[in-house]
């Protein structure tokens, strides 16, 4: 990392190609980092590195040219490693990197098959029976415990790393890199994965329209009957096909995006604590203060002051 943006408070990824790396893998930090900006500069500088700098077999059979070396993994501050879509044993020298990075206390982050690396490495049914200490959860986007990251399939390092974005700059922030990215927004981690058979579609009937209705009108009480109406469907159509396109209930969907819209307001307004519960639609702020307090640790005055986006704050 260079001097001037460690002055500048940059903070550093770096993102380790084990070959044969997927490409996707690798272009998921680099884009949504790379488009983070704080106060009008970058947010992240994003390096990839590898064992042996040079051409980098990928899982398409193309050469990628990475530059940089392990010893980049030092000066990070955030250490993801890529997954190839196998789950092949990995260079020592990668496993030697990550606990060096897991002793200096650096954020660890695997994406797709990269959390094999990490349970090898003595960090995080296949991966269950090669190294039975791991807790494995198979149904959700991505976990954290502690420092440790791992998400589950490809598209789902893209949730981890909006994750990661949100922790560091919060939720205004990760949601405008969703929408510059034209990808969903923040979804919790604990979210359901998409079933593997989606139900068939019924008469073409899709509820993003209603969905993006919900948005516009957090502030209302809505519940299953109004969402339901909007869609032309009943509450048991709705809540049967809406788990199919989104991976949760539509009440889940909804305080998801409910605490998501608070948060922006504390982050971005100067609203008292009653009026961000209101105009969220999460009623009172004893309510703010219970859906926060779970969803992030902090209460809404601690979060505000984490995460103040207003001039001279």
């Amino acid at each position: 990392m260079t001097v001037e943006s460690r002055a500048r408070g940059v903070r550093r990824v770096a993102v380790i190609a084990a070959p044969p790396v997927s490409m996707f893998n690798l272009a998921i930090p680099e884009m949504l980092f790379g488009k983070v900006e704080i106060d009008g500069r970058p947010g992240y500088e994003t390096v990839i590195c590898t064992p042996d700098p040079g051409p980098v077999t990928t899982t398409g059979g193309l050469d990628l040219v990475v530059p940089h070396g392990l010893d980049a993994v030092a000066g990070a501050d955030t250490v993801v490693l890529a997954g190839s879509g196998a789950s092949t044993d990995t260079d020592p020298r990668i496993l030697d990197a990550l606990r060096r990075a897991a002793a200096a206390g650096k954020r660890i982050a695997s994406l797709c098959t990269g959390a094999f690396a990490l349970a090898e490495a003595g960090l995080r049914q296949q991966l269950a029976d090669r190294h039975p200490a791991v807790d494995l959860q198979d149904d959700v986007l991505f976990v954290q415990d502690g420092p440790v990251l791992t998400s589950s399939g490809y598209a789902a390092g893209i949730d981890l790393c909006l994750h990661v974005i949100r922790t560091d700059h919060g939720a205004a922030v990760a949601n405008t890199v969703a929408r510059l990215a034209l990808v969903a927004p923040v979804r919790p981690g604990g979210q359901a994965q998409f079933t593997q058979t989606p139900l068939p579609p019924e008469r073409g009937v899709s509820f993003a329209d209603t969905r993006a209705w919900a948005m516009a009108h957090l502030d209302e009480p809505l519940g299953l009957t109004d969402l339901a109406r909007h869609a032309g469907v009943s509450v048991r159509t709705l809540s049967r096909r809406f788990h199919a396109e989104t991976g949760v209930s539509p009440l889940q969907w909804l305080l998801h995006q409910r605490v998501e819209r608070a948060k922006e307001l504390l982050e971005t307004t100067p609203l008292a604590m009653d009026q961000v519960a209101r105009a969220s639609g999460l009623g009172t702020a004893d309510s703010l203060r219970g859906h926060l307090l779970r969803r992030t640790g902090l209460t809404p005055s601690a979060y505000r002051s984490s995460f103040n986006q207003l001039t001279g704050a």
